[in-house]
């Protein structure tokens, strides 16, 4: 079954993935240019990887919650995409 995917994400402090279960998809995920800070992503080596605002990049058939994102409180991430 297909299904589209339309999240907005709030940063917090703290590392949080992007689904709160395993949901595999393929998305667009974007850090809002209105955003103050940088949002860091989770390296696969443990890394912070930091996205400036207005950053965005394509996945494809990755785990929404082996994502994980911390930064400034309050900005946002969007993820838009689908699970087919």
């Amino acid at each position: 079954m297909n299904n589209v995917i339309m999240r907005r994400v709030e940063v917090t402090a703290d590392y949080q993935p992007l689904a709160d279960r395993k949901l595999v998809a393929s998305v667009t995920l974007a850090s809002l240019p209105t955003n103050g800070g940088t949002v860091y992503f989770r390296g696969d080596d443990g890394s912070d990887v930091p996205w400036v605002p207005g950053e965005w990049n394509d996945f494809w058939s990755v785990n929404l919650n082996e994502i994980v994102i911390k930064g400034t409180p309050g900005d946002v991430v969007t993820v838009v995409g689908g699970t087919w």
